[in-house]
């Protein structure tokens, strides 16, 4: 009895896993004839749609990223949360990886960071 619950708790297991891997996989390239007649399907599908209008708000619009590796204090100190003190530790502790150094070298706070993430970049020369 204890042997047959446990070999059904592994199949479900099994199922399980199996089904996420099929449903996380990326689709297949199409074959070069396929993409072509498909293209050729959109630009119709497309030709026959209205254009879309204009948003009106432009706020929307993505920010100017920061990049933390070559920005001045200026720029930095626009950024939510960053003060004079850290402008200059960032400058200072040049150059970073990632944005994430920011965190892990301990110039930011972790709260800082999570608002400005999405606003900064660090740029590789």
């Amino acid at each position: 009895m204890r042997h047959r619950i446990i070999e059904t708790a592994l199949i479900a297991a099994a199922l399980l896993l199996s089904a996420n891997q099929s449903l996380a996989a990326d689709k297949k390239p199409e074959a070069p004839g396929a993409s072509a007649a498909s293209a050729s399907t959109t630009e119709k599908g497309a030709r026959a749609q209205k254009p879309a209008a204009p948003a009106k708000n432009q706020a929307a619009a993505p920010a100017k990223l920061v990049d933390i590796n070559s920005a001045g204090k200026a720029e930095l100190k626009t950024l939510p949360g960053i003060s004079d003190a850290d402008a200059d530790k960032i400058i200072a502790g040049r150059p970073y990886g990632s944005k994430s150094h920011l965190t892990t070298r301990n110039l930011i706070t972790r709260e800082i960071y999570e608002n400005l993430k999405t606003r900064v970049i660090a740029r590789q020369k």
